[in-house]
């Protein structure tokens, strides 16, 4: 069994995918949102891929822990996932959506890489796949 983590952005998607003992998550990549359908079809190809039996979703809770208009469209987005992954035939498992309280993961990532001195333009390039991390693992960690 593996999971997959997503950090669902309106311009990208950071992906993390763990190991099959779900010890730890490893940064896959970061997808750089087209339309829906080529977005969900390279989810599906990973999932695919690496076998996922489970995603792991930031869900993007206000500070005060209402649901904003952000975590609403995180929803949406994953309900056509999960419609797409019901009607395809590359995926031949149901496959859990797990939502899970993503505040302040991508400061976490943008943190670590500003300690790492990592650029602005490179931080720009993987702070999404490093939140998807962070989900991913924090998850990993409650289990």
């Amino acid at each position: 069994m593996k999971i997959l983590g997503l950090d669902v952005g309106d311009k990208t998607i950071g992906i993390a995918v763990s190991d099959a003992l779900l010890i730890t998550a490893q940064g896959r990549k970061t997808i750089f949102r087209k339309s829906n359908k080529e977005t969900i079809d390279e989810i599906i190809d990973i999932i695919v891929e690496d076998e996922i039996d489970k995603i792991v979703v930031g869900f993007p809770k206000n500070m005060n822990n209402t649901v904003g208009p952000q975590a609403i469209k995180t929803e949406n987005f994953m309900k056509k996932v999960l419609k797409k992954i019901k009607y395809t035939t590359k995926v031949d498992r149901e496959i859990e959506i797990i939502y899970f309280d993503e505040r302040l993961s991508s400061k976490s990532a943008e943190r670590v890489l500003l300690q790492g001195d990592v650029s602005r333009r490179n931080r720009k390039k993987v702070i999404d796949k490093l939140a998807a991390v962070f989900i991913l693992q924090n998850y990993l960690d409650s289990l």
